[in-house]
């Protein structure tokens, strides 16, 4: 195993498959007003750090952080390919998000996640991680099928 994780862009053209996977995920069994992803053009600005997992050269996973401000900033986009499951592959992104996000002078990270069974592995990743519920930030709302969370950086 090969692994390395770089800073890319979203709109590589062999990230299709990463972000087809991941969009499928997000609308299996949420409702639309509940999904909160952003598609790769969105991801593709100054303000998102952008991070692929690869091994061996093969895209595997991916995920990002967008800045809220100076201090504070949204995980988006964490996804594993399916076939890549189980080797541990969420963690290492996770903990690399962090590393950034702490190396950037972040002092925060919060993430919207969902309630639906498709996002138990996640949420158990999260709170493993030292992630807490917390209240909406930046700009969402209440909503039945969301979890909010957040972890200061130390």
């Amino acid at each position: 195993m090969s692994i390395a994780i770089a800073k890319e862009s979203p709109l590589g053209a062999d990230l299709a498959l990463l972000m087809q996977r991941h969009t499928a995920d997000m609308h299996a069994d949420t409702p639309q007003e509940s999904i909160h992803m952003m598609d790769a053009s969105q991801l593709a600005i100054p303000a998102v750090d952008f991070f692929v997992l690869r091994d061996a050269g093969k895209p595997l996973a991916m995920g990002a952080f967008k800045r809220i401000d100076a201090d504070h900033a949204e995980i988006k986009s964490m996804h594993v390919l399916t076939e890549a499951r189980g080797r541990g592959l969420s963690r290492v992104m996770l903990d690399h998000l962090v590393a950034q996000a702490k190396a950037a002078g972040l002092s925060r990270l919060s993430l919207e996640t969902g309630v639906q069974p498709t996002f138990v592995a996640a949420r158990a990743l999260y709170y493993k991680a030292g992630f807490e519920d917390c209240p909406p930030f930046e700009g969402y709302t209440l909503d039945p099928n969301s979890v909010y969370m957040t972890r200061k950086l130390t």
